[in-house]
């Protein structure tokens, strides 16, 4: 028997997780590791920029602004880890982008980051977003 391909977010539970108190820093609110969605929420935070070498990022702002620089270069990148510490080679991490442009989205807001593109956010205040990972095509 083939593992689900399908799951169904429904309104309640989306809204269960957005009541919930908001927390200074960053924190996925909802994440299954069998799906390519998540919640994000950003409080006050300014993340770390980084490139997925695999899968680009959907982003939808629910809520609150906030400020994304896109593209240019990372400056004295770094490989992320993995739970045990290895060099995950497909995830590049720095704490700054040089020659980006910057926006800010705000409720509805869509935001496409294709893979290889340098991406960071940030917020003052709060921010939650939707996430949705997806593959590079042959990735």
């Amino acid at each position: 028997m083939s593992a689900q391909k399908f799951y169904l977010f429904k309104k309640e539970e989306v809204d269960k997780v957005l009541a919930m108190a908001p927390e200074i820093g960053k924190r996925m609110l909802f994440k299954s590791s069998d799906n390519p969605v998540g919640i994000l929420e950003d409080k006050d935070v300014v993340n770390d920029a980084e490139v997925h070498k695999t899968e680009g990022d959907l982003w939808l702002c629910l809520e609150g602004e906030v400020t994304f620089i896109c593209g240019g270069e990372l400056v004295d990148p770094w490989f992320s880890k993995d739970k045990d510490g290895k060099d995950k080679l497909n995830e590049l991490k720095a704490k700054e982008i040089k020659g980006g442009t910057e926006m800010t989205l705000k409720p509805g807001d869509w935001l496409w980051i294709p893979a290889g593109e340098p991406h960071q956010h940030k917020c003052s205040g709060l921010s939650r977003l939707v996430i949705i990972k997806i593959p590079a095509k042959g990735g």
